[in-house]
């Protein structure tokens, strides 16, 4: 059935273009003969009410031919020789970095391709390089020009140029797009300072406080140290800007299509860039009601999904990450849910788990996370998780008090501790880490180090303990392991595979020294790097072990994202362990989360409908033989087995 579009369907249009749905064009009419009805119901559930919706619409539609018509010849080969799932795979390891703090520039890029294959590295997230003003950043995040690289880390044409030379070894490209705002500096923001008024309507500009007020008497603060309210007085303009992370920062107002289809573009030429995964920024953000948060509301989940529509018919080899981090629940919101479950965004962040993790680590206590897994149990089939330990990112403690209450403790103590214990001021933490973003009124605070500072490897350096650099070196390698194979792809962050500590010259830097966040945002050194060549050397003993970790998972088809993931019972609280399954492979991993050996019943291996006699111990390399349920597998303080069933 053909749906009339102002007396244009979408043939007609694409007739406008020369396309029909034969010849060289017949896969791309097929997606959009495919797509197409679920495009416009998104579109029309959003912005229908609008007088002319359909104008719009039609060309929101002509932006998405054109993108496809600009896709080159061999992007459109790589769409289709791209299994649908191709992001599932437990071939794919991946890593985030500053292009600038890694290597120097993109040029230089090229030539530390190596080092990744060395590591067994094939997926690269390259954070923010898109023009944005020097001292109003946020690290890149405040994007003056969408088209445009910063020239502090080169050129348009030589990240084409890298792209290629990834996609050449095998490699995958992941960017970011930030959705929910501009800087102040972008010129849609310049042209409505000046007083363009339709510019103006491309934000939430206002002529006093009272519109202002109502979404204030709802709206959360994202940084109440640094940037306290919601709102930012624009002398230029002579109105209130909703500003909802820095002053600088403008949010975008999709109450405007013509916003939406202006992104939409700017998404669409980061796919004809050769992007494998577009990292779309604060997602959660995007739409904005008086009388609520103004995070996780349903026009925002519409939106997604609509762009993830368009994305499939101009350029169906993009996968597109939600960085939406928010509590468990809402979480799963961004993979669609419903009818719509597996349509929204093909990734998220495990952020829940990632910060559960870290409780287990300080708590010793694994019954927290436990509590959280029928949560993360619904992730739908076919979508995935980036999977991570650490990012450039704080570490929030976004998990519901409801959890920590199930595991016997008291919310309010267990996060005063668990921010006690990684900022350093409990007594005998190793950890060396700092309080991010505090609120004094609700008590709430994120935190800051390097993967290493908080697994204690700072510390037992500075008092030359060679057992408590051993143990920290154990914690970084249990805490990578869990991330690599519980399912969903490994997002390495740049460093941790050396060991860095904490870098604390951000201090003297006047741009910076406001957020601590930079002390784990390090400038790689490369005669450190070196070091990972040196038997016995911290970075030798980092690199290897995780290493050692990627080939394992590389080896082990079990591992691929099937939702195959089954959690054993805590008959250890300081134990974790779970089983992967794919055809006849079955691949158990447990891991201690004590400083002291932990003992585990043999019996937690046989709960899973099966009983196993004999086991290969992947990181070890020995066969162990399952015992009766009255003996135990030892595992030394912080200690993890990749257990293979052989019987």
């Amino acid at each position: 059935m053909i749906i009339e579009v102002g007396n244009k369907d979408y043939k007609s249009i694409a007739g406008e273009f020369g396309i029909s749905g034969s010849g060289k064009h017949a896969e791309f009419w097929k997606r959009l003969e495919l797509g197409y009805e679920n495009l416009r119901q998104l579109y029309f559930s959003i912005y229908g009410h609008l007088e002319d919706a359909e104008v719009k619409f039609q060309d929101l539609l002509r932006s998405i031919i054109s993108a496809y018509l600009s896709r080159s010849a061999d992007l459109k080969k790589r769409d289709l020789s791209k299994k649908p799932d191709w992001f599932l795979s437990n071939d794919l390891v991946g890593m985030s970095l500053y292009v600038d703090r890694f290597a120097g520039s993109i040029a230089q890029m090229e030539g530390k391709l190596a080092y990744m294959d060395e590591l067994g590295v094939n997926f690269l997230h390259l954070m923010p390089l898109f023009e944005s003003p020097q001292g109003e950043s946020d690290g890149g995040y405040a994007v003056s020009d969408f088209r445009k690289v910063d020239e502090r880390f080169g050129t348009l044409e030589e990240l084409s140029s890298l792209r290629k030379k990834m996609h050449d070894e095998g490699m995958y490209l992941m960017l970011d797009i930030v959705l929910n705002h501009t800087s102040h500096r972008h010129e849609w923001a310049e042209k409505a300072k000046s007083g363009e008024k339709k510019y103006q309507d491309y934000f939430y500009m206002y002529d006093n406080r009272w519109i202002p007020n109502q979404f204030e008497a709802a709206m959360p603060e994202i940084f109440p140290e640094s940037s306290p309210g919601n709102f930012t007085w624009s002398e230029d303009c002579q109105k209130w800007v909703m500003t909802v992370f820095h002053n600088y920062q403008w949010d975008l107002n999709y109450r405007n299509p013509e916003v939406l289809r202006e992104m939409l573009d700017n998404i669409l030429f980061y796919a004809n860039l050769g992007v494998d995964l577009i990292r779309i920024d604060a997602p959660a953000f995007i739409w904005k009601e008086t009388g609520t948060s103004c995070q996780n509301l349903p026009q925002a989940h519409s939106l997604l999904q609509l762009i993830k529509q368009a994305v499939q018919i101009a350029s169906p080899g993009m996968a597109i990450l939600g960085e939406a981090i928010v509590a468990p629940n809402f979480i799963m919101e961004y993979f669609g849910k419903g009818d719509r479950a597996g349509k929204e965004c093909d990734f998220a962040y495990n952020a829940t788990q990632m910060a559960l993790q870290w409780d287990m680590l300080a708590s010793g206590d694994t019954r927290v996370m436990l509590e959280a897994q029928p949560i993360l149990q619904q992730k739908p089939q076919g979508t995935s998780w980036i999977s991570y330990t650490r990012c450039h990112d704080d570490i929030g403690l976004g998990y519901d008090d409801w959890m920590i209450s199930k595991a016997g403790k008291d919310p309010y103590m267990h996060r005063s501790f668990l921010k006690n214990y990684f900022s350093g001021s409990f007594p005998g933490s190793p950890s060396r880490g700092a309080l991010f973003s505090s609120n004094p009124k609700t008590g709430d605070a994120r935190i800051s180090g390097s993967l290493a500072s908080l697994c204690g490897l700072e510390a037992a350096l500075y008092a030359k303990d060679a057992y408590q650099v051993a143990l920290s070196i154990q914690k970084i390698l249990l805490m990578q392991a869990f991330s690599i194979f519980q399912g969903g792809l490994p997002m390495l962050y740049y460093g941790d595979e050396l060991g860095y500590l904490n870098d604390y010259t951000f201090q003297h830097d006047p741009a910076k020294s406001y957020d601590n966040r930079w002390m784990h945002r390090p400038i790689n050194d490369w005669e450190k790097a070196a070091e990972r060549h040196t038997e016995g050397t911290v970075e030798e003993r980092v690199f290897s072990g995780l290493k050692q970790l990627i080939q394992i998972r590389k080896s082990l088809p079990a591992i691929s994202d099937n939702s195959n993931i089954r959690w054993m019972n805590p008959h250890n609280i300081h134990v974790a362990g779970f089983l992967r399954e794919k055809e006849d492979q079955r691949i158990f991993v447990v891991g201690n989360y004590s400083d002291k050996a932990s003992f585990l019943t043999w019996y937690a291996f046989k709960e899973f409908g099966f009983s196993p006699k004999k086991l290969w111990d992947h990181v070890s390399k020995e066969e162990l033989s399952v015992a009766s349920d009255d003996q135990y597998l030892i595992l030394e303080p912080y200690g993890f087995r990749i257990l293979e069933v052989l019987s």
